[in-house]
């Protein structure tokens, strides 16, 4: 029995060593500064730290790589969470989007935090400063309401 045992931690080990050999790209994709959230919104700044402390990570070109997606098999599921995070929302292409597309993205944001489902709650497990106050929640609401309107105001210009 205790051979077994043996063989098996054994085996396992060599195992979770030679999968370390196979490891996704993290990248963080070149952008425009002038497409970003920060030139392309009006935007407080007490809401966009907000934005920077606990959707950054995922929603923009900007992801701070944590030790563990250095290591598989987490890599793969790190990486994959910030690609589809990334193609929802993007804040570092964020004036890539027409302000209509802007105005769905700033409605699904604000239903997204005011339900707590963003920042995700395996995000926050290990990035607890990430969480949202109730006082965050209403200024990133109060933001969302006077960002949609400013649109819709350049939305009515194009189309004339």
């Amino acid at each position: 029995m205790k051979r077994i045992v043996r063989v098996v931690l054994i085996t396992a080990a060599i195992v979770m060593v030679l999968i370390q050999l196979f490891r996704p790209e993290r990248t963080n994709p070149p952008t425009d500064p002038a497409m970003s959230i920060r030139a392309t919104a009006v935007i407080p700044p007490q809401v966009l730290a907000t934005l920077e402390r606990s959707c950054f990570d995922c929603h923009s070109n900007e992801t701070r790589w944590p030790w563990y997606s250095a290591i598989t098999p987490m890599n793969f599921l790190v990486v994959d969470d910030v690609i589809k995070a990334r193609k929802r929302v993007n804040f570092s292409e964020w004036g890539k989007q027409k302000p209509m597309k802007r105005q769905g993205l700033l409605q699904m944001i604000d239903d997204q935090v005011a339900l707590r489902e963003m920042p995700l709650r395996n995000y926050l497990i290990l990035h607890p400063q990430a969480s949202l106050a109730d006082s965050d929640i209403a200024a990133i609401s109060r933001w969302v309401v006077a960002e949609q309107d400013r649109l819709s105001k350049i939305d009515a210009n194009e189309e004339r």
